[in-house]
């Protein structure tokens, strides 16, 4: 049995000038091109391969593998634009991926990056991609409690903040409050859940909330002192980039964790930087 869109393995039948041809079961004798066949080839062995239709339509296979599978999310780039049809994406097969024009939000440039679903046309039976998420997306509400840590991929930017999609089965909105760093279309990150509201829209923050964060990125820099000899470039004067590259939080937090270090006396500031310390041999030093 053979599934377009996915990675099947399927059996060898036989050996002919344009390549091998394999067992699709239902769908019936598919062609792997003979750039793809290994001179090792052995005749009945199985193969791992990508299913999916050429531009004439019929049923071919590839060993090489696309960024994204049928039922996946993923963020690809769109490499051309067709007034007639559509959008052309990279997905990493030599065949590009079409993104047709009934199933984008708006126009898009070459170069430009986004994040589709991958789905197989009920219409036609070919692989082509969507913008239109929300179609795609669980139906029942979201799981999450306020303050879990979960995966987001960024979608797109509106004016209130970054639209993200959780999980990969709903979208939630990353308030622009509070943070100074700029994300990318594709970015995948981790996040938590600030609050799921009544209509089951759901709130994220990059970081934690409240003592829970704190304790986090305190233990982070204290297991990055230990691994740096007990010293530190970073204090409360870092810009938020070079603390969001190295720790994955807010300037905020971060100096809400080394204020929590110097009050319980596991580190002096040495500007720049900072310094572990014992308890025994702590001395007053300046405070963030």
């Amino acid at each position: 049995m053979s599934i377009i869109g996915k990675v099947n393995r399927l059996r060898s039948v036989r050996q002919a000038p344009p390549g091998l041809y394999l067992d699709g079961g239902e769908k019936g004798e598919i062609l792997l091109p003979r750039r793809y066949v290994a001179h090792s080839f052995v005749a009945g062995e199985s193969l791992d391969v990508f299913v999916y239709r050429d531009s004439e339509d019929r049923l071919v296979a590839t060993t090489e593998r696309p960024f994204a599978c049928v039922g996946d999310f993923a963020s690809l780039k769109v490499i051309g634009v067709n007034p007639n049809v559509g959008a052309f994406l990279d997905w990493g097969l030599s065949k590009d991926l079409l993104l047709p024009f009934r199933e984008q939000n708006g126009p898009l440039k070459v170069g430009q990056q986004v994040v589709v679903h991958v789905l197989l046309d009920p219409k036609t039976d070919r692989i082509v991609a969507t913008t239109r998420l929300s179609r795609h997306l669980a139906r029942v509400r979201p799981p999450y409690r306020p303050g879990e840590e979960v995966d987001m991929m960024i979608v797109s930017q509106t004016p209130m903040g970054y639209t993200a999609l959780v999980e990969n089965a709903h979208l939630g909105l990353l308030f622009h409050s509070g943070r100074s760093t700029s994300l990318d279309i594709g970015q995948k990150l981790k996040g938590h859940v600030r609050a799921i509201r009544p209509d089951g829209k759901i709130d994220l923050n990059l970081d934690a909330s409240g003592y829970k964060r704190v304790t986090d990125v305190r233990e982070e820099i204290l297991s990055a002192l230990k691994l740096n000899g007990g010293r530190l470039e970073f204090d409360d004067s870092s810009s938020p980039e070079a603390i969001r590259r190295t720790f994955n939080v807010s300037k905020k937090a971060f100096k809400q964790a080394l204020g929590a270090l110097y009050k319980s006396r596991r580190i002096e500031f040495v500007k720049p930087g900072i310094k572990m310390l014992e308890p025994s041999t702590w001395s007053p030093g300046q405070r963030p």
